[in-house]
């Protein structure tokens, strides 16, 4: 498709106290809420949206997610909205959490989406998709939907009540967004909005990054103290707001490829965060891409601050096989993925040639 197009959600809200206003935001929407959260985000926050929610006259029908944004989930969760007459789907906690949300409110025809991070963990909460894997979390396909979600609710203090290590991974997939924007846009590539990209989705993917680079660490060291600095707030709307309109309206490539092709591995790599991840794939990326010292070097810095992983051995596959790097290579490099809207698409070989290289870069540069 030759068209440009930018999509995005109807409404987004980030700031202290957001959470207990939800009801006040999410009324207008429907008359019955069904709200998806994890057991430990029923007990930090969901309780708080169920409780707005009851205040302005909605019913609540409650669901504790299981764990993966897999079909069999998300059918389970459907048959639970239906026989519950649910017409706005809540969806409150972590990616996969938001992303089952999203797939619920696709099956329910006609029903609204509110979606309420208790992280800046990843670029999730705005998109019109959601990443589907097995129940043994291996990355399945990509689930693409008609509409982005009604509104996004993003409650500040929520956000720096939670372990760094969630914003340090929100980092992470937000820095690969300008890193693939721009690789995608050059190789003509087809957003995940379906079209191609926007002079709007690119410019919000390069002020994301910029953001990052200006202020992602003075808002982990905020998130450390349990602070809402200004730092974080601006940081937190680059996670989700800025980083969710730009990788969807801009264009993936090769660093979430690569993430997507370690899921395939066996071994403490499986407990990663998708942002940890993606830190790796970006210097991928930039290694496939003959990007120069300076510019490498400079997101080594960085995500190496972070705590994120630059090596294999921050991977916990230190001691991983050329065969098993080329299982990754070949899962990145599989028809329809993000790595072949490169303007030049690496083999197999070419690819882990290039993971072996950002490898020994970044031991290189932190003397490791």
């Amino acid at each position: 498709m030759d068209e440009k197009i930018f999509i995005s959600p109807s409404k987004y809200v980030q700031g202290r106290g957001v959470l207990d206003k939800t009801g006040e935001y999410v009324k207008d929407l429907g008359k019955k809420a069904l709200l998806i959260a994890d057991e430990f985000v029923w007990g930090i926050a969901a309780n708080r949206v169920a409780d707005s929610l009851k205040e302005v006259g909605l019913d609540v029908v409650e669901v504790t997610f299981e764990g993966e944004s897999s079909e069999a989930e998300i059918k389970r969760i459907v048959k639970k909205a239906e026989s519950g007459g649910a017409d706005i789907i809540v969806g409150i906690g972590g990616g996969k959490t938001l992303d089952t949300a999203k797939g619920v409110r696709d099956r329910l025809k006609g029903a609204a989406c509110a979606i309420v991070p208790t992280t800046a963990s990843t670029d999730a909460p705005t998109s019109a998709l959601s990443v589907i894997y097995s129940e043994d979390g291996v990355f399945e396909r990509y689930s693409f939907y008609s509409k982005n979600p009604d509104m996004i609710l993003v409650d500040s203090t929520v956000i720096a009540s939670a372990p760094p290590k969630f914003l340090a991974a929100g980092i992470a997939d937000a820095l690969a967004t300008w890193v693939e924007a721009r690789a995608s846009f050059e190789g003509r590539g087809t957003t995940m909005a379906g079209g191609k990209a926007t002079i709007a989705g690119l410019a919000i993917a390069e002020k994301c990054e910029q953001v990052l680079f200006d202020y992602g660490l003075l808002a982990y060291e905020a998130n450390k103290r349990g602070v809402v600095s200004h730092a974080l707030e601006q940081v937190i709307e680059a996670n989700t707001l800025l980083s969710g309109l730009g990788f969807e309206s801009g264009g993936l490539a090769l660093a979430h490829a690569v993430h997507n092709g370690f899921t395939v591995l066996d071994g403490d790599i499986h407990h990663l965060s998708h942002g940890e991840k993606v830190s790796f794939g970006i210097l991928t990326q930039l290694a496939w891409e003959d990007r120069n010292q300076f510019e490498i070097n400079r997101y080594i810095q960085l995500l190496s601050k972070l705590g994120l992983p630059v090596t294999f051995k921050d991977l916990h596959i230190e001691e991983i096989s050329r065969d098993e790097l080329l299982k990754v290579a070949q899962t990145a490099l599989q028809e329809g993925e993000s790595s072949h809207n490169l303007a030049s698409v690496p083999s197999a070989d070419d690819l882990v040639d290039a993971m072996v290289a950002a490898d020994q870069y970044s031991i290189a540069y932190l003397g490791k």
